[in-house]
């Protein structure tokens, strides 16, 4: 076994006891390998090794991995989308987090449509309030987006996203990810929809957010290793 597929088990496994001393069901959490950085080879490692679904930041990342790999990957778009970039996100994802604003719903919407494919979307909502995250910040603003995603044809709107302050633990990311499941559920009732989908957590914090509620937990560096930003 490769020292990435043995990370890949040892991270599957360390998820599945979290879940369940947390008490939820196996395979109620879902693991998101985010492959951002790495090279289409660790992707195709990875997948060798039993894993389906991969997490990407950027589109032109897609671009390069999504032709040369496996076609049965379900790729997530998990980084921050512009709207010029809609039409290849689109295109190319099978999901995308970061949705954030009306007019990014309806370009996603009228893509999908000339793909004719429907695209999973989650509404990715900056719970925290950090300034330097982005995210839905206001519930005015989160009311707006839910309507167009409620309303957008060639949408499926599975859930909500959210990423907690780097240097929080204990009780904050507790209310981080306990509040994003709250908002969650208020968004159900308040448009009678159902949102299956919590993503939050990473390699750092994914206990915490199993613990509220994670239905996808984003895990790059425990599976893959540390990130060169310099290439």
């Amino acid at each position: 076994m490769s020292k990435l597929s043995e990370q890949l088990a040892n991270v599957l496994n360390a998820v599945n006891e979290t879940a369940a001393s947390a008490g939820r069901e196996p395979g109620e959490v879902k693991l998101l390998a985010v492959s951002k950085t790495f090279p289409a080879s660790d992707v195709l490692e990875a997948y060798n090794a039993g894993q389906r679904e991969f997490g990407e930041n950027r589109v032109q990342e897609l671009e390069q991995k999504v032709p040369v790999l496996p076609k049965d990957i379900v790729w997530h778009l998990i980084g921050h989308l512009q709207s010029n970039k809609a039409a290849k996100a689109a295109e190319l994802a099978d999901w995308v987090h970061s949705v954030d604003s009306v007019k990014l719903v309806n370009k996603l919407s009228d893509a999908a449509q000339k793909n004719g494919k429907t695209l999973k979307i989650l509404l990715e909502v900056n719970v925290s309030g950090e300034e330097s995250k982005y995210g839905i910040r206001t519930k005015e603003d989160l009311y707006q987006v839910a309507e167009a995603a409620v309303a957008a044809p060639a949408i499926e709107w599975k859930g909500l996203m959210t990423m907690a302050p780097a240097a929080a633990e204990g009780e904050e990311l507790k209310q981080v990810f306990a509040g994003l499941r709250q908002m969650r559920d208020e968004l159900e009732q308040k448009y009678s929809v159902t949102l299956p989908e919590l993503s939050m957590g990473m390699s750092g914090d994914y206990p915490a957010a199993i613990a509220e509620g994670a239905t996808i937990v984003r895990i790059g560096t425990a599976i893959f290793g540390g990130r060169d930003y310099s290439k």
